[in-house]
């Protein structure tokens, strides 16, 4: 990569390792494409360096920067949408959606779903083996709350709706009965040991939710590599309590836990024996790093469990499951919030559906799936991770301004451009300028100082785990776009040279959107 090369450069003009050298895009495009303070943290001539360095000038107490030449612009557009391949030989694996079984698919777990699978595209586009995986919530005391409420009402026939309906009213009974959540724990006693009847009722659950989710994710477009859920790690539960018990775990009153310096022990084995999340969840990173050898484990997670992954994550690397070479990282997606600011919760039965969120979306969007899917997914992804978003039909839906059906709207714009010409396309050099002096106008110039930066922008929203990166490059390259199809004839253009370079320019657009949007899960319609 070009920016590569340059490091390489200004390494050598100031004498320093390449690893001294960081790049960073000015503030104000006046200033340059690249900038440098090398010199200043090196305590070097900042003169004497850049006087080495084409097209490099001295800025403030000794910043270098850098413009890059029309000819490296041109030469960058032609390779714009390539993405550098610095994942190989590497694995990654991305947890995300998760929803929990015999619940709807509700609206909270549509950040994980939507952020989950575009931190995965975009660690899979720069080369990583990507592994995601649906941690399905099938396993826990809640099976013995909803075991409980099947067995008191001698339910036999029910789908998803019955089920929530259930979940609800035993919380209801729990308010002015204590002992009903004694109940529940028994229930999952049951479950845990293989009783006939616990099982069958707990399989039934099972199936019904796995069609509801199938129904959504279509919806979606959607597909996720493993549905783990944590029953999954029922018979991989026995080698982490065996190496926890041997390590680090003590009893306390009963139970088993672990000290892991954090506010509160992680809780191994109940006072009953039964097991926790936690302990499903340390039998996942082994299994994990057995099966897999990854060098990342991404929790697309909410900022509400922060405290119990740093504890599961110290409790990992103290009982040796994952080395410490091996990242854990918790993202800590805020949430959707109601439009009162309280969490949506299923106990009190104000959840929103998320398949009826995506249907009036498609209908919103004049029965289009892609744009109204993709209006929904740009809205979440257009925030920043850790930022709690308030549900609101109008914002999720907007048509207009930095939205999905913008982008996806200018890509189209694009293609009918492209469909119009009938010439074979090529990426000219300025010679192809001949008769306007092969000079770039203003608009042009905007758009070949913006696009070339897409690798990079594609690298760091990966590295920082912000989808939101993305969204805001793509929407400031289809801004620019627009300026310049509304200012300048491309097929109508008075030489050939220029008519040639502008559909050249435009097909690079049309490139780079498309990448841009199929990262962030959203498709990019060639007719609108």
């Amino acid at each position: 990569m070009l920016r590569d090369q340059l490091r390489q450069t200004i390494a050598e003009a100031a004498g320093v390792d390449i690893t001294e050298v960081h790049l960073e895009h000015p503030n104000l495009e006046t200033y340059g494409d690249y900038s440098t303070n090398v010199a200043i943290k090196k305590k070097l001539d900042a003169k004497a360096i850049a006087a080495k360095i084409p097209g490099a000038t001295v800025a403030g107490p000794g910043f270098i920067n850098i413009t890059l030449t029309p000819e490296n612009l041109l030469n960058l557009m032609s390779t714009a949408s390539d993405l550098p391949n610095i994942g190989h030989g590497q694995t990654i694996i991305v947890e995300y959606s998760s929803p929990n079984i015999a619940k709807h698919f509700g609206i909270g777990h549509l950040r994980s779903t939507i952020i989950g699978q575009a931190l995965y595209n975009l660690y899979e586009a720069l080369g990583y083996k990507t592994i995601g995986d649906n941690h399905l919530g099938d396993w826990g005391t809640q099976f013995g709350k909803l075991l409980y409420m099947l067995e008191k009402y001698s339910v036999t026939e029910y789908d998803i709706d019955k089920l929530e309906e259930l979940y609800i009213e035993f919380h209801k009974l729990a308010e002015n009965d204590k002992s009903l959540e004694n109940e529940a724990r028994k229930w999952f006693k049951r479950l845990e040991d293989k009783d006939p009847i616990a099982r069958e009722l707990w399989n039934k659950c099972i199936q019904i939710s796995m069609r509801e989710f199938k129904r959504v994710y279509d919806l979606l477009n959607v597909q996720i590599d493993n549905a783990h859920g944590e029953s999954f790690y029922e018979d991989k539960m026995p080698e982490v309590i065996k190496i926890a018990k041997g390590s680090i775990a003590v009893k306390s009153d009963g139970a088993w836990i672990i000290e892991t310096g954090h506010d509160s022990p992680l809780m191994l084995l109940k006072s009953d024996g039964g097991t926790t999340y936690a302990t499903r969840d340390l039998a996942a990173v082994l299994y994990r790093k057995n099966t897999f050898d990854p060098i990342k484990i991404i929790y697309e997670v909410g900022a509400e469990q922060t405290l119990y992954f740093a504890q599961l994550f110290t409790a990992s690397k103290k009982m040796s499951l994952v080395s410490n070479d091996v990242e854990l990282i918790h993202t800590k997606h805020g949430l959707y919030l109601a439009s009162d600011g309280k969490k949506f919760s299923t106990r009190g039965g104000n959840t929103v559906k998320l398949d009826e969120v995506l249907e009036e979306a498609i209908n919103r969007a004049k029965g289009i799936p892609e744009v109204g899917i993709g209006a929904i997914k740009y809205f979440d992804l257009l925030h920043g991770i850790q930022s709690n978003i308030v549900f609101d039909w109008d914002k999720i839906l907007a048509l207009q301004g930095n939205s999905g059906p913008y982008l996806q709207y200018t890509h189209a714009r694009i293609m009918s451009v492209l469909a119009k010409n009938n010439s074979p396309l090529s990426f000219p050099s300025l010679k192809l300028r001949e008769g306007v002096g092969g000079e770039l106008n203003t608009e042009e110039l905007s758009i070949l100082r913006w696009i070339y930066k897409f690798p990079e922008v594609v690298e760091e929203a990966a590295s920082r785990y912000s989808p939101n990166l993305l969204c805001n490059f793509i929407y400031e390259l289809a801004q620019r776009y627009n300026t310049f199809y509304n200012k300048c004839s491309i097929l109508s253009a008075q030489y050939s040279g220029e008519r040639e370079f502008r559909l050249a320019l435009t097909k690079s657009v049309g490139d780079v959107l498309k990448k841009g949007l199929n990262l962030l899960g959203i498709s990019a319609p060639e007719k609108m």
